[in-house]
């Protein structure tokens, strides 16, 4: 595949129902369920792009191939009306994140919070070098929490309340820098993991307590997303992505909350010997595993969906969702993951190419 046909971002929306994607001569954004690109726009490179939910509202970045398309440069476009409002900063755009009351817009060492819908800016936080943008933020307009690093070379976690405008604390998830988080829909949950990427950590948040550790791998390889399902999945899942080439799927099966005389080995131990030595003995919490689902070294984005409506069985089970993969060299692969008495089973659903428009595109079903 030619270098300028290959996909620059890729972001879901809130709700995992739609995915837009920026190329090198523009946008496009596809519905999860049919995986048919919805709208186009093919008006210069696009190096960031966000959702508003299921509106047609967008947010974008250019990658700077255009004059006007500067990476410095942030967009709020209506795709329906197609009016638009440019904001400009005094550096790079990394990463954007809104929900319906708060847009947070991600610079190296600075973080713009405005309100919404007149993005008035309410807030300049400063903060730890983070040139990768690695940051998280709540859907949920009541817990309106975002997470950032607070530290280049270790990783120690900010958390800051939006609504409020007030820093909620910080703590260490991990020794070294951290390279993915990610919110449970509610905002409640927060998902880490550094750039040793071994171990992903489970974080109750505002107390920021540790609720579970997963073992991703024993050799170090690079967590390219998180994600968590929706909340109408119990028990709940996350899944991550990483350079590998392989999709992990953990199930949160016991209660977060962990408080009290009732605590676990671990957590007596973690007491006593080094954080990395009181994980091992963390119980194997893997759900489910697709090795080389995708090509190595990949970025690739994931997503949870609950499974369609259709597809459930008379005697509907909770241990079913859909989940989602968007790699950066241009295919949609969707997988279904579902319950047996041996543990999960992930199964790949459907490949779509998403560099081929009409009727050239590839789209394969697996049954």
């Amino acid at each position: 595949m030619a270098d300028d046909r290959a996909l620059l971002c890729c972001s879901f929306n809130q709700d995992r129902s739609c995915f837009s994607v920026g190329t090198s001569e523009g946008y496009k954004i596809f519905n999860c369920d049919t995986c048919s690109c919805v709208y186009e726009k093919l008006d210069g490179a696009v190096n960031l792009i966000e959702m508003f939910f299921t509106t047609s509202l967008l947010a974008l970045v250019g990658a700077g191939k255009q004059p006007e398309l500067s990476p410095r440069r942030l967009f709020i476009l209506n795709t329906a009306t197609q009016v638009k409002r440019a904001v400009d900063f005094v550096s790079s755009v990394l990463a954007v994140r809104w929900n319906k009351k708060r847009i947070v817009i991600v610079l190296d060492r600075k973080v713009h919070i405005n309100e919404l819908p007149h993005l008035n800016c309410l807030q300049i936080l400063d903060t730890a070098e983070n040139r990768k943008g690695v940051c998280a933020f709540s859907s949920n307009t009541e817990n309106c929490y975002l997470a950032l690093p607070a530290s280049s070379t270790t990783g120690t976690v900010f958390v800051y309340d939006t609504l409020h405008l007030n820093a909620l604390g910080e703590f260490q998830a991990h020794k070294s820098p951290l390279a993915a988080m990610a919110f449970t829909p509610d905002g409640l949950l927060l998902a880490t993991a550094s750039d040793h990427g071994t171990v992903i950590r489970v974080h109750v948040i505002p107390q920021a307590s540790k609720a579970f550790t997963f073992r991703r791998g024993s050799y170090a390889a690079t967590i390219y997303s998180l994600s968590f399902g929706p909340q109408s999945l119990s028990p709940q899942l996350l899944a991550a992505t990483s350079s590998s080439g392989t999709l992990h799927v953990f199930r949160l099966c016991s209660p977060p909350a962990r408080q009290g005389t009732n605590k676990r080995v671990s957590d007596l131990l973690a007491a006593v010997i080094p954080e990395t030595v009181s994980d091992i003995v963390e119980p194997d919490l893997h759900f489910a595993t697709v090795r080389h689902g995708f090509s190595p070294g990949v970025k690739s984005i994931c997503a949870i969906a609950a499974p369609l409506e259709e597809e459930l069985p008379s005697s509907s089970s909770a241990d079913r969702a859909r989940i989602f993969v968007v790699t950066l060299n241009g295919f949609f692969n969707e997988y279904q993951v579902s319950s047996t008495p041996n543990g999960g089973v992930c199964s790949l659903e459907r490949e779509c190419s998403l560099m081929t428009t009409g009727s050239d595109q590839i789209s394969a079903r697996f049954v």
